[in-house]
């Protein structure tokens, strides 16, 4: 089995060498590695080494957190596995997510959300909310994986053309896989005493830093929620 990894880039480029590096240390190594890079901020420079190293497109625009699932279609291996550019695995995470897989197909990630049936409250499982056994959530976030087919059903729908690139994507892929088939979204175990397992070993370290879409994006979340709920995405206190 091949996995294929696209990373992302915007406001974060000191954490693409890290992230290289602990894919390459992977026990299950990813087959290749496709950087997809929004235009950033002024005063935000990559490491060119690094970016070079990489099969690589640089975009002179913002296209938000979707088109790097767009990139994702020049993918050639079995699974494809996308990340956060705040997310360093775990040594094991492809080989864990790979092993879930086998017993639980569908969507696989490292933070998984499953919500109260009020919607604003929500109990959160993965690297920030450890799980012995694999667990059904409602979305998942900071990395996706899945096998490469299920890229079709992604894209079965399109966002409205006035919607807000910069989120959604999590809940539009649980949402289509939810309308379109029977897979759900899963979280693989993270047991608290093995790190080495998890999709992401820095979350709280890196993913405070106030560069997150979420720090900006919070009505917008909340409206792209409401739009799938009234597309028919049920959660799982409502099943």
């Amino acid at each position: 089995m091949t996995v294929s990894v696209i990373l992302n880039g915007y406001r974060r480029p000191e954490y693409l060498k890290e992230q290289v590096e602990a894919l390459l240390a992977q026990t299950i190594p990813p087959a290749e590695i496709l950087y997809w890079q929004n235009r950033p901020p002024e005063g935000v420079d990559y490491d060119k080494s690094t970016v070079s190293s990489l099969s690589h497109c640089i975009s002179s625009h913002n296209w938000g957190v979707w088109a790097r699932f767009a990139y994702a279609l020049n993918a050639r291996s079995d699974y494809i596995c996308v990340f956060d550019d705040d997310t360093i695995p775990g040594k094991a995470w492809i080989q864990n997510c790979i092993e879930t897989y086998t017993s639980h197909p569908g969507l696989l990630g490292t933070l998984g959300l499953k919500f109260h049936p009020d919607y604003t409250l929500y109990e959160r499982f993965g690297w920030d909310g450890n799980n012995n056994e694999v667990i059904q959530v409602d979305i998942v976030g900071h990395s996706w994986f899945f096998a490469r087919d299920l890229l079709s059903v992604f894209w079965r729908e399109l966002p409205p053309p006035d919607w807000n690139l910069r989120v959604g994507e999590d809940m539009h892929f649980s949402a289509m896989l939810q309308k379109y088939t029977k897979y759900k979204t899963w979280v693989p175990p993270h047991p608290a005493e093995n790190k080495d397992l998890w999709g992401s070993i820095k979350g709280w370290e890196l993913g405070l830093d106030g560069r997150s879409t979420v720090a900006d994006e919070w009505k917008q979340i909340g409206d792209a929620l409401l739009y799938y709920k009234s597309k028919g995405f049920k959660m799982i206190s409502e099943t």
